[in-house]
């Protein structure tokens, strides 16, 4: 798995991730309420030999075997301090309630490196209880030595000797706050991180061009950012194309959809699809509106359109740009009237037309498979591109039966929506009536936050915000004359460096050269 992919899993489960770290930290918090407070006092003892205590200031030999003999003594007597002779004693001492074993169990003895010290640790429920214990267990272990060493009457070889009296705790031992914390959050960051990767591997929605790319073979021919300011009654691109000014917000949208132009005129540079279908694998995806807007940007590019609502079960796109409903499509295939007749215009430039859907059949799939639809594209397609919208592949045939009498299909997915599975059906369904996939766009990218996948212009302000009179004319546009004269003159102003303005304090490319 490649450091990208993780941090994929991050960004698309960063909540989970939180949640857990959250729910850790809440668990080991309610944790440390309702556990006791466990104190834990220190005292000790040293073992003197008697050797050592009788011999001379003088005496370094003596004293050398005195400790030695304290320091082979020391190693046995730790398990003394474990015997339950002992905490008997410590209970009679402190006058306890509680059974010698459990007593025990709150003990521990241990012996620095190298020395002839006894250090003992009790743990009670209170600070004065762990003083107590501690330092009535250094004087109990002191008296088991003592009976141990002249129970056969003789002298005593070694003696524990109690040290300073033990310090009472200030704060408790157990439960550490801080450590119970801490530990809640790791494994909480665990396992939400493990629910984040379960959610990344096992989600099929698609997320981005390259995962339908990968699962499909389609490419992926446009890329359309989610506009959260489209809503029902207004989810157009200015008809002019451009999204300046006040419009500056449907930049995006309005520069995803040239790009999608662009593709579609570059997919077949000498014979261009003139009858696209566009189609989506379920309702919902933005197929009525992708349509509508690529409609709308193939006009502003001096191109004649004709938009035709082919979905006779829910149509949508006289709606969307607000015209007459209830005369369109099912009218002119039946005769009663012609195509000049119930086309609506659009905008001012006279290059889109819009025919609706008209009086829904009961039989839409063989109305739009008929001879008589076949004969009106063709007719349509010759002085001008057709887009037809249609139904959703999956859950009708309307769609399929189209694509057959169209030059392709685009279709329409959304991402966090469309899953990789619903896709291939669809492109198995298109498969299977003879039609053929122009490739998918995936729409409502989002620009920003978990899911991000649309990487637009950093400089977005300046190109909205350019003036009408001094932005340059698009190359592929044909208002000034035919597609070939725009194009040469684009050649021709490239082939010209010399004649591009230079900003004042900037040198041309020409200048550089020399």
């Amino acid at each position: 798995m490649e450091l990208k992919t993780y941090w994929r899993i991050v960004r698309a489960g960063w909540i989970w991730i939180l949640v857990g770290v959250l729910l850790g930290v809440g668990g080991a918090a309610a944790w440390y309420a309702v556990q006791k407070p466990v104190y834990t006092a220190d005292a000790s003892g040293f073992l003197s030999a008697a050797a050592a205590s009788s011999s001379s200031g003088g005496d370094t030999g003596a004293a050398l075997i005195a400790d030695n003999l304290a320091k082979s003594k020391v190693k046995s007597y730790i398990d003394v301090g474990t015997w339950r002779s002992v905490a008997n004693r410590v209970i009679e001492d402190l006058d306890l309630s509680v059974q010698p074993e459990s007593l025990v169990r709150s003990v521990s003895i241990t012996n620095p490196v190298d020395t002839v010290n006894i250090a003992v640790q009790a743990s009670a429920s209170t600070p004065e209880g762990a003083r107590d214990i501690a330092q009535a267990w250094v004087r109990a272990m002191a008296t088991e030595i003592e009976s141990l060493e002249t129970q056969n009457g003789g002298n005593a070889v070694v003696r524990l000797v109690p040290g300073d009296s033990a310090q009472l705790p200030l704060a408790p031992s157990s439960p550490n706050l801080r450590l119970a914390l801490a530990l809640g959050a790791v494994i909480g960051l665990v396992l939400g991180s493990a629910v984040a990767a379960i959610r990344y591997m096992f989600d099929r929605r698609i997320r981005s061009a390259e995962a339908i790319e990968k699962e499909t073979g389609q490419v992926v021919v446009g890329s359309i950012p989610l506009e959260r300011s489209f809503s029902t009654s207004h989810r157009l691109i200015p008809l002019d194309g451009v999204a300046s000014g006040d419009r500056a917000k449907y930049f995006r949208v309005a520069e995803a959809m040239r790009e999608l132009r662009t593709n579609i005129q570059f997919m077949d540079v000498d014979n261009p699809p003139r009858v696209i279908v566009v189609t989506s694998p379920l309702p919902g995806d933005g197929k009525s509106t992708t349509s509508a807007n690529l409609a709308i940007t193939l006009a502003a590019n001096g191109q004649r359109v004709i938009l035709i609502d082919g979905d006779l079960r829910r149509p949508m796109v006289a709606s969307i740009f607000a015209l007459v409903e209830g005369v369109g499509l099912t009218d002119v295939l039946a005769g009663r009237a012609d195509f000049e007749d119930v086309a609506q215009p659009v905008g001012t430039g006279g290059n889109l037309f819009v025919l609706g859907a008209g009086t829904l059949p009961p039989n839409p799939s063989e109305v739009l498979g008929s001879a008589r639809m076949q004969r009106l594209l063709a007719h349509l397609s010759k002085d001008a591109t057709v887009i037809v919208d249609a139904p959703p592949l999956l859950p009708v045939t309307d769609a399929a039966v189209l694509t057959h009498s169209a030059d392709g299909a685009i279709i329409v997915g959304s991402v966090g929506k469309t899953t990789v599975e619903t896709l291939q059906k669809a492109l198995q369904s298109l498969h299977r009536a003879g039609g053929r996939c122009l490739g998918v766009v995936i729409n409502r990218v989002p620009v920003r936050g978990r899911g991000k996948g649309y990487y637009d212009y950093r400089y977005i302000g300046d190109y909205a915000s350019t003036p009408q009179a001094e932005r340059q004319p698009d190359p592929l546009r044909t208002d000034a004359g035919t597609g070939n004269d725009a194009m040469a003159g684009a050649i021709t102003a490239v082939a010209s460096p010399s004649e591009v303005p230079v900003e004042p304090g900037r040198r041309s490319r020409r200048e550089m050269r020399g």
